[in-house]
């Protein structure tokens, strides 16, 4: 179970995304009305949370929530998209995480943009902050593009083909 700060901050940057916030002023209050205070933003958080997963618009993997709005878009309103939502473009960094990013790909049943791009290298791939791959799920004969497809988009059953960067895709944003 993740702490709750890291959650309660987690399920903000995803409500951002998904939803229009409503910003209250700060008011000072004692160390026990802070409790209360924590425990109602808990409960809030919970339900919030629970009301996402049901309409299938996040899921968790490995301290990251993974979450889509259910639009497309190329890859760089993709990264736009994210960027604005305090989060990055998905990029799984083992089979549990592309399994988190399946289950939108699977759901929506329509392919989703990661977030790892062709180096300098044609045929070469790195995660967007220059970062070697430490986890792929190539498609078989996958990636093919030699140079002229940059980006990577999951398949519905999970697996990864390098595409031209101007097809929309789903957006699927990590937290």
């Amino acid at each position: 179970m993740m702490q709750f700060p890291q959650l309660f901050h987690k399920i903000l940057g995803v409500a951002f995304f998904l939803l229009p916030l409503c910003a209250q002023a700060y008011i000072p209050v004692a160390d026990d009305e802070m409790g209360d205070i924590n425990r109602q933003l808990e409960h809030r958080v919970s339900r919030l949370e629970g009301v996402l997963r049901l309409e299938k618009t996040i899921t968790e993997s490995g301290g990251k929530i993974f979450a889509t709005n259910g639009k497309k878009a190329d890859f760089n309103t993709t990264l736009q998209k994210c960027k604005e939502a305090g989060g990055s473009i998905a990029a799984p960094r083992n089979p549990g995480e592309n399994d988190a990013i399946q289950y939108f790909v699977k759901t929506f049943n329509t392919y989703a943009y990661l977030g790892v791009k062709e180096s300098l290298i044609p045929g070469k791939f790195q995660f967007l902050d220059g970062t070697e791959l430490s986890y792929t799920n190539w498609h078989s004969n996958e990636p093919s593009g030699k140079g002229e497809e940059g980006c990577v988009e999951m398949y519905t059953d999970g697996t990864w083909n390098d595409k031209r960067c101007n097809q929309n895709r789903l957006i699927v944003c990590q937290f």
